[in-house]
């Protein structure tokens, strides 16, 4: 899953980078009809440079190559599997990389379905079996398949509209209160810092809804992992990945992409990217999202 610490910095990234722009440019965003156009523009423009670059991004992190030609047994199983699941499901084969990695994870990453990655580690690979394997893929490919890239950049394209034109609004608001005509500059300084400290306010609030539909992705993934390879066999997955789960030490920047990402009993899980394996695993028992 192409997933959110990688996503939201770079959004975050391009919106400083931006109000920043506007402000050494002294760009005129008081006319709301403009201040609109811009918000708009500025807010999709993170997301589609997140989205457009996440493949790219995680490569670098992984240090990972894409396997083209297998060398080995398990490499032409995985491929054979992925090949066979692309079919059922009736997507082109995603690319495949298999990244040296003590954590025993998997993600999925693209802007589309056309172009799009899935990265298994080899520690997955070395203690799953591979109907587990083949669950965690299965699950991979459902991310493919239901197109939660794109619609999680529109989410976040909207929410960044929304943070943008409504912390400069209120910023113009705070900054009229005290308007002195011989000190503009000192009412453009507060203005822009100002809305610098709304954007962060109102982006955390904005990413809660972002990792909202992170955390829901999941469970319909997993749901359309137990379709297509069986649900005994995605719990399988779930429970060796909960079994696992103390030993995981991924780099924070590729955690929300993957089947198996961080989460803390401790804290609000609103600012979660993933809900916890046991809840996932209930799911499934339950067959709450396989109608």
């Amino acid at each position: 899953m192409f997933r959110i610490i990688i996503f939201l910095v770079t959004n975050i990234a391009v919106l400083i980078i931006f109000s920043l722009a506007l402000y050494i440019l002294g760009i005129n965003t008081y006319t709301i009809y403009n201040l609109l156009i811009l918000a708009v523009i500025f807010g999709f423009g993170g997301s589609l440079i997140s989205l457009y670059m996440s493949k790219y991004i995680a490569l670098k992190l992984i240090d990972g190559e894409i396997i083209k030609t297998p060398k080995n047994d398990i490499e032409y199983w995985l491929l054979e599997t992925i090949g066979k699941q692309s079919k059922i499901l009736n997507i082109n084969n995603p690319e495949l990389v298999i990244y040296n990695s003590s954590d025993l994870n998997a993600f999925t990453t693209g802007a589309n379905r056309k172009s799009s990655l899935l990265a298994i580690s080899t520690e997955l690979i070395n203690n799953m079996d591979k109907n587990e394997i083949q669950a965690v893929i299965a699950h991979e490919m459902s991310h493919i398949v239901n197109g939660d890239m794109v619609t999680m950049t529109l989410i976040q394209g909207i929410t960044n509209t929304f943070v943008i034109f409504l912390s400069r609004i209120f910023a113009q608001l705070f900054s009229n209160v005290n308007i002195d005509e011989n000190n503009r500059n000192d009412n453009q300084n507060v203005y822009f810092i100002t809305s610098l400290i709304l954007e962060l306010i109102f982006g955390i609030l904005a990413n809660i809804i972002v990792l909202w539909f992170s955390r829901k992705r999941e469970f319909y993934a997993d749901a359309g992992a137990a379709k297509l390879v069986g649900i005994e066999n995605m719990i399988a997955a779930l429970s060796k990945l909960k079994m696992n789960y103390n030993k995981l030490n991924i780099d924070q920047a590729i955690s929300s992409f993957c089947i198996n990402g961080k989460y803390s009993y401790n804290f609000s899980e609103l600012f979660m990217s993933h809900p916890t394996l046991e809840k996932r695993i209930q799911a499934l028992v339950n067959k709450t999202y396989l109608d």
